[in-house]
């Protein structure tokens, strides 16, 4: 939906922008032709009403000339600068929550064009850490986000809901920040509470997972089932629970790690895919309506002002 919306703003600002320009190049001259005559045989100056029926302007063409100049704004500063986001899942709770409302910085990876999204300037790559928004490689009609957890080269492993990583170093290169080059380096977890979130009847631990950039909290079920067996893809040579980042691809996790469908089960994030690096919650509403309320469940119940801030 997203896609075809951005379709619709560019095609919106081209056509007002080319009726514009027609208007400005032939059919403004004419009009002014034609008032500059009546001018010319009045010994008065000529007040508006007058000018409007000697040389009217067709109301496609004041439209046009109206919505240009806004439309365009809209359209750069979307299509290139930042896009909002609403967030529709838990899948990357405690980080953002489902009702939250984000930015999306466009330009932090690269400049696209809006419609084919072929890359027009390379500004940056994905560290690890960033929370990202990106199509979804199996139905690019859809934008997920997620966290950057594998970079190309890296090689990841999830193993008993423990992340290791062993970093692509260049050659004679000993470490990336806090991970050793050649070593599967064990992420660091610390424990933060164990009874803010539930799912369902069961209480989630959260904790601070520590990469070599950034800290940030995940949540885990204790009591969950790793499903191994729909992890994917199984790389000759590795086990279920391990991958290797191809080139020019990334590997992508929810937080809220036993709740999220991401890279473990259907592959890894092609570079072409990005959309931007999610930074800013912006607002963040409630919604809390029961099957007894007499409010529908899109009405937010509240607005959660503590939320609002950097993403991190």
């Amino acid at each position: 939906m997203a896609g075809y919306f951005s379709i619709f703003l560019v095609v919106l600002t081209i056509g007002s922008g080319l009726i514009w320009l027609l208007d400005h190049l032939v059919y403004a001259p004419k009009r002014n032709e034609r008032i500059a005559l009546a001018q010319g045989s009045s010994e008065l100056p000529l007040d508006e009403d007058v000018i409007a029926q000697i040389a009217p302007e067709p109301a496609i063409i004041e439209g046009a000339k109206s919505i240009f100049p806004m439309i365009a704004a809209i359209t750069i500063f979307r299509s290139f600068i930042f896009e909002p986001f609403q967030i529709p899942s838990g899948s990357m709770m405690p980080t953002l929550l489902d009702g939250d409302f984000i930015l999306v910085q466009k330009y932090a990876y690269g400049i696209k064009d809006p419609v084919w999204r072929s890359q027009l300037v390379d500004v940056g790559e994905p560290q690890r850490g960033d929370v990202t928004v990106f199509k979804f490689p199996l139905d690019e009609r859809i934008d997920f986000i997620k966290r950057i957890i594998g970079l190309p080269g890296d090689r990841i492993v999830y193993r008993n809901r423990q992340l290791y990583i062993k970093p692509n170093c260049a050659e004679g290169e000993q470490q990336q920040g806090t991970l050793v080059c050649g070593e599967y380096n064990k992420i660091k977890l610390d424990i933060v509470n164990n009874d803010e979130y539930k799912q369902g009847s069961m209480p989630l631990v959260r904790l601070t997972e520590s990469l070599p950039d950034v800290s940030h909290d995940i949540l885990i079920n204790p009591q969950a089932v790793e499903p191994v067996e729909r992890y994917r893809p199984q790389q000759p040579g590795t086990r279920k629970d391990e991958w290797i980042v191809p080139k020019d691809s990334y590997f992508a996790m929810g937080d809220n790690r036993n709740n999220s469908q991401d890279s473990r089960m259907w592959g890894f994030v092609p570079k072409e895919n990005l959309v931007g690096k999610a930074v800013f919650i912006w607002m963040s509403f409630d919604f809390e309506n029961g099957p007894d309320s007499l409010l529908p469940g899109w009405v937010p119940t509240g607005v959660r002002f503590g939320r609002l801030g950097n993403i991190q």
